[in-house]
């Protein structure tokens, strides 16, 4: 009886998430963005290696954030697209699980009959990552993102989605990319927290389970110090938002405690540009 409880109060939980997150893609009005998600990929049950997407509550939740994401690429491509009509544009998606955003970009340029050129690739570390990105019919590399640079690829545009709080060295990544390649914009989500912390979640719970790095998040840290890392590393930010998983405004805003126990708040997201004012001031960065 008490384990039936317990189900039932979390199934409730859920349905109630459910709804905050579709009045915040409402309120955000990315309700339009999202439904064209949803037909270019009706099936997002193999997006991650290490687990499967099998929840209404799971799948709403990616298709949010999605959508917050992709408003992220369109409006980086309009600030790259300004001075760049009939050419061709690279935008290269770093730690890409599936291929699903670039898929997603493609049908977008199509829907709307956008006057861009893309010329598309994905990096992972991950053999069955680059597998299902292939399948999607998207070129792909297997490489560690901190290897980008050394093994040549460039790109107009770099695009990195849920992927800075899995290396254990965003800022050498971050100094790379702005010192050693040539791109005009860089367009970043992460988990959205108040206050830094190490995440490793999993240790914090006593659990020694076997991990890899798809499910394991080093840095979770706040705007405040992501946007000092920014800087430091090398760039300035040209745009920045903040997607809540609940609306600013309405009934749903009181689901704001349940995000912070059950998942993260929100996403901060940036646009990048690159800007050495800062990092060319500090004389010992690795050879």
């Amino acid at each position: 009886m008490k384990k039936f409880l317990k189900e039932s109060l979390k199934s409730c939980i859920y349905k109630v998430l459910t709804k905050s997150l579709r009045a915040s893609n409402k309120y955000r009005k990315e309700d339009e963005i999202r439904s064209i998600l949803i037909n270019s990929v009706p099936d997002l049950s193999k997006q991650y290696t290490t687990f499967e997407i099998n929840s209404p509550y799971i799948f709403e939740n990616l298709r949010c954030m999605h959508s917050f994401q992709v408003a992220l690429i369109l409006k980086t491509l309009e600030l790259f697209g300004q001075n760049s009509i009939n050419r061709e544009i690279t935008v290269v998606d770093i730690g890409d699980s599936s291929g699903t955003h670039l898929k997603y970009l493609k049908d977008l340029v199509s829907e709307r009959k956008l006057n861009w050129k893309l010329n598309l690739l994905s990096v992972n570390l991950d053999p069955v990552a680059i597998e299902k990105i292939k399948e999607r019919g998207i070129d792909a590399i297997e490489v560690r993102a901190e290897n980008l640079v050394e093994k040549g690829i460039k790109a107009d545009i770099f695009l990195s989605f849920e992927m800075l709080e899995h290396l254990f060295d965003p800022i050498n990544f971050l100094h790379d990319i702005s010192s050693k390649t040539d791109c005009s914009y860089f367009a970043i989500t992460v988990p959205y927290l108040r206050q830094s912390r190490v995440g490793m979640i999993y240790l914090r719970k006593g659990d020694l389970r076997e991990t890899c790095a798809e499910n394991v998040h080093i840095f979770e840290l706040s705007p405040e110090d992501w946007r000092l890392i920014f800087k430091f590393s090398g760039w300035e930010i040209v745009a920045e938002d903040i997607y809540l998983q609940y609306p600013r405004f309405g009934i749903f805003r009181l689901t704001k405690a349940l995000w912070k126990w059950f998942d993260f708040e929100g996403f901060y997201g940036v646009i990048l540009r690159r800007n050495s004012e800062a990092s060319e001031k500090y004389k010992s960065w690795p050879e």
